[in-house]
């Protein structure tokens, strides 16, 4: 019988049996943790004695190896708790058994209800629009225009995406974006690869080389105790350099499957896009006008999520009401009957129902390393193995540290808040400048989320019907060029 790769959401209960078994090998420990009480004006550290209150001052901070700034503190800018330097202990350990690995994906679940009811109207909302059918006569009309230009598609894609990444950290809001670009690359002569490339790997190339993104750059630096301009041009450099090397690499790819379909990586797995395929039509006829306005409409809603995100500080909540609206809006402008547009809205929702699984699932790997409270034990470990390196060779061990660290901690504010401090008060001992340890973190956090189960990369390889196997034989020689750029560009900061 012949081997098949298992499903994404097999791989993922592995992950979680593997992040449990850890809990029985790993001792378990804890940092004691720093959170400022804005209504008492005091900083409360809990440890396993319990909690202790102090005065919210610098002194204090700079008596527990805090270089973070009182005012960062007070300004809402870290408002989750932070590790305290040296302050690790082992405790109790707290397994984790056949239960609680069953019980993870649940409390995954919940803990992502709202990313997951996004994906669920973002589903209803492709439902009604493809009854409509302007998706069809949209993308014919484009693919046309687009024949034997077909790459400057990849590259202004990525770029755009990955300038969503660098500047406000775009990743769940690019799961809206496959029903629109996957038919448009399908019609352009790509296989599935191609349209997942360019979303996916635009986002992580844009994340890893965050610039202004608060949710890792800003947040990173403020835990560090700089300012997050410092160290920017590395980021620039690694931005700039880095998403060249993806759209090289996607075209390259792009341009050997359209010129011999068998050279693809999916050739005889017979895989069907869930989106349609829009076949070429050299003649397509002009749009009408309630076309137009339908292709408006839907393309308006993403442009306006995007500002919504960046500019007014939408969340999931804003960004779910905002397509519930807009699926209405689109249904009064093909005047859908009442049960006709729940019909479709459902039936767009139910299509995606499997890529929502797949996040709770992912979720469910942090709460099992939470629960048996080994997340700490991880870095504290790590700590160990990079203290003491000379400056030189520390900067790509650390690399190494964060990269692996990404796998077990998916969140990059989350990794952020608890590894900074800790990691930030080396730089003095080790004589690294304190900006090229958080490009580290960034560089190297960021190389992970081009595959981490835990992360975005199996919703995202859900929504196109493509293999986790494949996307790894895909992706393995972009990850090494990256990895190898990253390094290049933390020497030069440590050199100049």
């Amino acid at each position: 019988m012949k081997f098949r790769f298992p499903t994404p959401y097999t791989v993922l209960m592995g992950v979680i049996v593997f992040a449990a078994i850890a809990t029985w090998i790993l001792p378990a420990g804890n940092y004691s943790t720093l959170e400022y009480n804005s209504v008492s004006d005091v900083f409360e550290i809990s440890s396993q004695n319990g909690v202790e209150t102090m005065p919210a001052t610098e002194v204090n901070l700079e008596e527990l190896n805090i270089t973070i700034g009182l005012e960062t503190f007070t300004s809402g800018d870290i408002s989750r708790p932070v590790s305290v330097p040296g302050t690790y202990e082992q405790v109790e350990a707290a397994p984790q058994g056949l239960i609680a690995i069953f019980m993870a994906p649940i409390k995954g679940m919940y803990a992502v209800i709202d990313i997951v009811l996004l994906v669920l109207v973002i589903g209803g909302f492709i439902g009604v629009f493809n009854n409509s059918g302007a998706l069809d006569k949209g993308i014919a009309a484009l693919a046309s225009k687009l024949q034997g230009r077909e790459s400057v598609l990849i590259i202004l894609v990525t770029s755009l995406i990955a300038l969503g990444g660098t500047t406000f950290g775009m990743a769940e809001e690019t799961l809206a974006f496959y029903p629109i670009l996957v038919p448009v690359f399908l019609a352009a002569g790509y296989d599935l690869l191609v349209p997942v490339s360019v979303i996916y790997i635009g986002s992580s190339i844009g994340t890893m080389a965050s610039t202004v993104n608060p949710f890792a750059t800003i947040i990173a630096s403020n835990a560090a105790g700089i300012n997050w301009t410092i160290g920017l041009s590395s980021r620039l450099a690694l931005l700039v350099l880095g998403t060249m090397f993806c759209i090289g690499y996607i075209v390259r790819y792009g341009k050997k499957v359209k010129a011999d379909p068998t050279q693809s990586l999916l050739h005889g797995l017979d895989l069907k896009s869930p989106f349609k395929h829009i076949h070429l039509n050299k003649n397509a006829e002009p749009l009408e006008l309630k076309t137009i306005l339908l292709l408006l409409l839907f393309g308006g809603t993403f442009v306006l999520m995007i500002i919504g995100v960046s500019q007014w500080h939408w969340w999931l909540t804003e960004m779910t009401t905002l397509f519930v609206i807009a699926s209405i809006l689109m249904g009064f402008l093909q005047r859908t009957g009442e049960q006709a547009f729940i019909k479709e809205f459902i039936r767009g929702a139910k299509d995606l129902l499997g890529v929502c699984f797949i996040i709770g699932i992912a979720r469910g790997v942090t709460i099992i390393m939470n629960d048996g409270k080994i997340s700490d034990t991880i870095l504290y470990e790590s700590v160990q193995i990079v203290q003491g390196m000379s400056g030189f060779a520390f900067l790509p061990a650390l690399f190494v540290v964060f990269f692996v660290m990404g796998f077990f901690i998916s969140s990059s504010s989350g990794l952020a808040v608890v590894s900074m401090p800790i990691m930030s008060s080396l730089s003095q001992i080790i004589g690294v400048p304190t900006e090229e340890i958080v490009n580290a973190y960034q560089f190297g956090f960021g190389l992970m989320l081009f595959i981490t189960p835990a992360g975005l990369v199996l919703p995202s390889l859900a929504m196109v019907n493509v293999s986790y196997n494949t996307w790894l034989k895909f992706i393995w020689p972009l990850l090494l060029m990256l990895a190898a750029l990253s390094i290049l560009i933390l020497w030069a900061g440590l050199l100049l």
